[in-house]
């Protein structure tokens, strides 16, 4: 069973969260949800919803992951680029070649802060995201490059759940996935 961190802080959109969580868990993954938040593990996300982690990023040091995803929304992204030990968790991933992921602002905000933009990657398609991401940017619900998934917002975010579901369950599974879910994923 792949094991997939989702970390998240105040801020964090909440469709994009739910979509990464509940779709990878359909597709049979273990999902940690982890509070950037000091002493904090209620966040209240991008438009107000209030969502429980499971525990707080420090619990998840020294701990192997199969992929980490990050959901966007600001200033929630803004709040896991500033966590040193996400960041910490994302290079290491990095260094080991796993996989790890971002949608929405936190391609940009987080992975363009610490140098983990791959060749070839998205985010929301605003002038500020799209200018970190540069030549790299690509106009698509999901990039794979490598180890690394980005989308671009919370209506490509089941894309991005699936393509991150693909690399880690297979592509039998994700169709098997999809389909009960209604989603055309091709």
């Amino acid at each position: 069973m792949a094991k997939v961190l989702v970390p998240v802080a105040d801020g964090s959109e909440e469709i994009e969260t739910s979509c990464i969580t509940d779709t990878l868990t359909r597709c049979g993954c273990q999902v940690t949800v982890a509070s950037v938040v000091p002493g904090q593990l209620q966040v209240k996300m991008s438009r107000g919803l209030k969502v429980v982690a499971d525990c707080a990023i420090e619990d998840c040091k020294g701990k192997e992951w199969d992929a980490i995803a990050l959901p966007g929304g600001m200033p929630g992204a803004e709040t896991l680029r500033d966590s040193a030990v996400l960041i910490e968790l994302l290079k290491e991933q990095s260094t080991k070649g796993k996989m790890f992921a971002a949608v929405c602002a936190s391609p940009a905000v987080v992975f363009g802060s610490h140098g983990l933009l791959p060749e070839k990657a998205t985010c929301y398609p605003n002038p500020k995201f799209k200018d970190v991401v540069g030549a790299a940017w690509q106009d698509a619900k999901a990039v794979v490059d490598g180890q690394v998934v980005t989308s671009q917002g919370p209506g490509t975010s089941i894309h991005f759940a699936l393509t991150i579901a693909e690399k880690l369950c297979g592509k039998e599974k994700v169709e098997e996935v999809a389909k009960a879910m209604l989603v055309d994923y091709a």
